[in-house]
């Protein structure tokens, strides 16, 4: 079983030679955590096998149907097109439309290529800490530069930190995409090339809902 960065690391690792990318710009080549997030809402990737304390693992079906998604992307197809078509799909479906190779699929291997893994951090001495040179210093006749006799960049931030508390953000970006009905979806920041038919067809069971509720306006934009 695999992390969910594991999963997407084999993602690109299965589409690296022959993806061609998504014909119209707008759909990420990898997807990431919201992606898969998303798809599994919708039914186009099964939830996760399982946990391992706090870390959702997947399994290489999951790995079938996200190459499958973007393969099929690249092909033109609209996400309500793949949904008809891969949701709830056999693994012979998968398999054949995502192509990924036996070692990508294989659990006990790494993704070829992959990246190299980090070196275990405790084992490294720790860095001296960094000093910041006086404004105006420059090398000697030798090249050389002073020594530094500034503070660390640690000093300065703890000074910092004296003046005073720093003003708080600004408050986050809401925009509101409609979706059918006069029902609005708020996101948390600013969107360009959204694609709001595949949004309003991935929503249509709960704009049924909500209808049948009585909590629409009957709108239909």
């Amino acid at each position: 079983m695999w992390t969910m960065e594991q999963l997407v690391e084999r993602v690109g690792a299965a589409l690296a030679a022959e993806y061609p990318g998504a014909p119209n710009g707008r759909v990420r080549e990898v997807p990431d955590r919201r992606s898969i997030r998303w798809y599994t809402t919708i039914g186009l990737v099964d939830r996760p096998l399982g946990t391992r304390g706090r870390t959702v693992l997947y399994g290489p079906r999951h790995l079938l149907q996200l190459v499958a998604i973007k393969r099929r992307q690249a092909a033109g197809m609209t996400l309500a097109e793949i949904q008809a078509e891969l949701a709830g799909a056999s693994e012979e479906t998968l398999a054949a439309v995502a192509r990924v190779p036996d070692p990508v699929l294989r659990t006990d291997e790494p993704p070829p290529d992959g990246p190299r893994s980090r070196p275990d951090f405790w084992k490294a001495s720790p860095a001296a800490p960094t000093r910041i040179l006086p404004t105006g210093s420059a090398p000697d006749e030798a090249g050389d530069m002073p020594p530094a006799t500034g503070i660390t960049r640690r000093e300065m931030a703890a000074a910092v930190e004296k003046l005073g508390t720093p003003a708080a953000p600004p408050p986050a970006l809401i925009t509101g995409v409609p979706i059918g009905d006069g029902v609005i979806l708020l996101l948390p920041r600013h969107t360009t090339g959204l694609d709001r038919d595949e949004i309003a067809a991935a929503a249509r069971p709960l704009l049924d809902l909500l209808a049948a509720r009585g909590l629409t306006d009957g709108r239909t934009s």
